[in-house]
């Protein structure tokens, strides 16, 4: 299986809602996404769920992603760390030192309860779109040979 290097990954067109939660914006009818777009902002998303569970420093959140995805996915340091930092500007995490399993200081970084609103109301838009493509998909399916 081809692994796909996350590191030209960025946000997905996004919106805020009134209540301050930043959704992704799925194509509607007359609004084409090109695949960069689609695949933009899925590293937010993957590092939001990845601290759904628990804190944890860059390395494990890398780690977790790619060990969840049975190796799939990488994520490169160029691209982890800038998005932590841009996820963390957005308050839907929280850093704090703390050391490694290694014995090591590391950054650990934690969900807010906005950053816990973010994923829900990202998660939702995602699957939204992941059942879009399916049916298209399976529609499609018939006339694939």
């Amino acid at each position: 299986m081809a692994r796909i290097p996350l590191d030209i990954l960025g946000e997905l067109a996004a919106r805020t809602t009134g209540d301050g939660v930043r959704v992704l914006l799925l194509p509607r009818a007359g609004t084409p996404m090109t695949r960069l777009e689609i695949l933009q902002g899925t590293l937010d998303l993957l590092i939001l769920r990845t601290l759904a569970a628990e804190p944890r420093h860059g390395y494990q959140i890398a780690r977790e992603i790619k060990e969840s995805s049975r190796d799939v996915l990488q994520v490169e340091e160029g691209a982890l760390y800038p998005a932590l930092h841009r996820i963390e500007g957005r308050g839907w995490i929280e850093a704090s030192w703390g050391v490694s399993e290694n014995n090591r200081r590391a950054k650990f970084y934690a969900l807010t309860e906005e950053g816990r609103e973010a994923l829900r109301a990202q998660s939702r838009s995602w699957d939204e779109y992941v059942a879009a493509v399916g049916r298209v998909m399976g529609e499609a399916a018939g006339g694939v040979s």
